[in-house]
């Protein structure tokens, strides 16, 4: 586990030492206050809560998140220095939960500086902060989720660009699983297909967090969904290592 924190410590520096950190939180920040007391009538509501920050924050992490992870391992790819990472003495999963967990936590600093969103709705009324921290649990989650994914989108090729569209593309399939467009159109195609995607959606298993709902069976949910992903990731970056 110290190997694995080692790499994630390694990457998050690297976060920093570019313009990357700085541009994805501040993109994060202004989309969010943007659309969360603009464009979600925040004020017009009028009722204490961050239910407008939490419908957004989904669509926000789908297009920003892929930037992130799109570099995590194409890039080590394109310069050849995925395979000087891997003569070290680390194994491909160390290697690939230590980017992972760099990746995450990452995201849960950007999620951090969005406290005056919090602070701002105490002042203005009498939130339930159990829903709002429950909230940013799943939050949490559905960033790991999407970040998982574009991270084996991201060692399948050694192109940013594709990369980045290849986990848009993926995110986007499992955000709208359980819309009621899709929905209808895959039973209409093959009945039972549409009750699996529905099972697959990740917004469903987001929105519980949002209303306060905090069920082993969503929990179990991510952990195994995000657990895939890395494995394929494990097994991408093998393969295509020698590339």
């Amino acid at each position: 586990m110290r190997t694995t924190l080692v790499i994630a410590g390694r990457e998050l520096r690297a976060y920093f030492a570019t313009p990357v950190a700085t541009v994805f939180i501040v993109i994060f920040l202004v989309l969010q206050g943007t659309l969360t007391f603009n464009l979600g009538q925040f004020f017009d509501r009028g009722q204490a809560d961050l239910n407008a920050f939490f419908t957004f924050i989904p669509w926000v992490f789908l297009l920003l998140i892929p930037a992130i992870t799109m570099r995590l391992w194409a890039e080590e790819r394109r310069l050849g220095t995925i395979e000087l990472l891997l003569t070290l003495p680390v194994t491909q999963g160390q290697a690939v939960l230590g980017k992972f967990i760099a990746a995450w936590a990452f995201c849960a600093i950007a999620l951090i500086l969005t406290f005056p969103f919090v602070i701002a709705v105490n002042i203005l009324g009498s939130p339930d902060n159990g829903v709002i921290a429950s909230g940013y649990v799943g939050c949490l989650l559905i960033a790991g989720a999407f970040l998982s994914v574009g991270a084996a989108m991201s060692a399948a090729t050694r192109n940013q660009v594709i990369a980045f569209v290849l986990a848009v593309a993926v995110c986007f399939v499992f955000a709208v699983a359980s819309n009621p467009i899709v929905n209808d159109f895959l039973s209409h195609a093959i009945p039972a297909l549409g009750a699996f995607t529905r099972r697959l959606a990740v917004i469903d298993r987001f929105t519980d967090f949002t209303r306060g709902i905090i069920s082993l069976r969503d929990l179990i949910y991510f952990v195994t969904f995000i657990g895939f992903w890395l494995f394929l990731n494990t097994v991408l970056v093998d393969q295509r290592k020698a590339d």
